[in-house]
């Protein structure tokens, strides 16, 4: 069969060897806690449910869409914007919905970059900000984050090192999957770090609502001049737990949202218009709904942190995010994440995601996602109990 170049220029998905031994598991009925995917379980709350039902009982609503969202939606996001981060957008220029924020991410790659372009990608960091500028043709380079790492320094190291000059920057705070957090100063030096060197940035903000202990996350937008060098993509996916529905948005500079606007309308249709319009009540409505989700989130990483601590797998709490990034116990270090992603389903029928999967920064660690109940998470942790104990 002929090999398709752009199919070849992918890299393997480690994820997959964890997924097919979680399947061959399952089949011979082996339960599996599974913290591997980033899938929120917690149900879409019912008044935003409930506007979708009404809406898709409208014949006019089923017709085709449009492919940047309709404008009620574009002002709602944009009104959330002006509210939460004092950040004004023009609903018409600066801002459009994607289809989720994968979607939109691989077109504005597939918009802004040519073959042999290269971007900057954290390292390690969410595929798809790597995937996006292959598919799209570009060539990655990684800036490696971390503990005990100045990300400026590394940053300028990837620039000065890069050849072609970079054309894009990366980024992701809250991160997945290190959970890191940053501060709005730690943006304006990557505004006034692109501006010098002519970078354009993309800042994915996916887990914009999940801050705990106090922490709030600030938008990239905020940071003075940030429209002028790039945009930030927001989803409903995890503040309203609204992950199949498929939601996101595309806001800032002008150029790119009317490129990734050009390339969409080749390529789309837009989202099904109920689900748009329960979108826009979910952004309209109270925050309760959004704090609720947070709590349970907090209420999970707190029983998965405390658990791993009293069997002595000891992991610093994340401030942000849905994931707890967990660096390998020291007597398994050695094997990688892979496999130990194995030994853990096999032997624990623990389910992680492999750090290697997120970039070969992520090797000594693993990510768990908060998708289990706390149930499910002891019963998780008495079966690590039993793998770690073997090595004492």
């Amino acid at each position: 069969m002929e090999e398709f170049s752009r199919i070849q220029r992918l890299p393997p998905y480690v994820f997959a060897v964890v997924r097919a031994l979680k399947i061959q598991l399952r089949h011979q009925n082996i339960d599996i806690v599974d913290f591997s995917m980033g899938n929120p379980d917690i149900p879409t709350p019912a008044h935003i449910v409930n506007k979708l039902t009404e809406a898709a009982r409208k014949p006019v609503n089923h017709r085709y869409s449009l492919s940047r969202g309709i404008p009620n939606l574009r002002k709602a996001i944009c009104d959330r914007y002006s509210s939460l981060y004092n950040v004004y957008l023009d609903q018409e220029s600066e801002a459009i919905v994607t289809i989720g924020s994968k979607e939109g991410l691989t077109h504005l790659s597939l918009a802004m970059l040519d073959p042999g372009d290269v971007v900057l990608a954290p390292d390690p960091t969410y595929p798809i900000h790597k995937y996006a500028p292959i598919i799209a043709g570009a060539d990655v380079r990684s800036v490696p984050i971390g503990p005990g790492r100045d990300f400026f320094e590394d940053l300028t190291t990837a620039t000065r090192q890069a050849w072609p000059k970079p054309k894009v920057l990366f980024l992701c705070y809250p991160h997945n999957p290190t959970t890191e957090v940053t501060t709005l100063e730690f943006f304006q030096k990557v505004v006034d770090f692109a501006k010098e060197n002519k970078l354009w940035v993309i800042h994915d903000f996916a887990y914009a609502d999940l801050g705990f202990d106090g922490y709030t996350a600030p938008s990239f937008l905020q940071a003075k001049g940030a429209v002028d060098v790039g945009v930030e993509f927001y989803t409903i996916s995890k503040s309203y737990s609204m992950p199949g529905w498929r939601v996101g948005f595309c806001m800032g500079n002008a150029h790119l949202v009317h490129s990734l606007s050009r390339i969409k309308s080749y390529l789309d249709y837009g989202i099904f218009q109920p689900v748009q319009i329960a979108a826009t009540v979910a952004l309209n409505g109270s925050n309760a709904c959004v704090d609720e989700i947070r709590d349970v989130y907090r209420e999970r990483r707190d029983s998965l942190i405390d658990g791993l601590s009293r069997i002595g797998w000891e992991i610093p709490s994340p401030k942000a995010t849905m994931f707890v990034w967990a660096r390998i116990p020291e007597p398994f270090r050695k094997i990688g994440s892979v496999e130990f992603s194995k030994l853990l389903l096999t032997e624990s029928h623990v389910a992680v995601s492999p750090g290697l999967g997120f970039g070969s920064y992520g090797d000594e660690y693993v990510r768990f996602a908060l998708i289990e109940n706390e149930h499910r998470t002891r019963q998780a942790i008495a079966s690590i109990r039993r793998l770690l104990s073997g090595t004492q």
